[in-house]
């Protein structure tokens, strides 16, 4: 059963967690806009990153082309996503 387990889904579920409680910490404390904003992009790009390495299943194929492709497809999205959501719900805010 113990081989059975996600272990690596768990972990990055939780750490994902608790990248989320930190960006909601920009809410509570009294920050400047630029250290809050600079939080809320370090764990934007961070829990991209956890559910690249964690949730895709990336040690699951042999073909490195595959893989690669796979990657840059994931950080492109990943990207565009963040980006887009910065530019629609901040700086298209007038």
């Amino acid at each position: 059963m113990k081989q059975l387990f996600p272990k690596q889904h768990v972990m990055g579920f939780m750490f994902s967690l608790v990248l989320s409680v930190v960006a909601l910490s920009v809410l509570t404390f009294d920050m400047s806009y630029k250290m809050g904003m600079a939080i809320l992009i370090v764990t934007a790009i961070a829990q991209a990153s956890v559910q690249l390495l964690l949730f895709m299943h990336i040690g699951e194929s042999e073909d490195k082309k595959t893989l690669y492709t796979n990657i840059i497809y994931a950080l492109f999205v990943g990207v565009v996503t963040i980006l887009g959501t910065l530019l629609t719900m901040i700086w298209g805010y007038q």
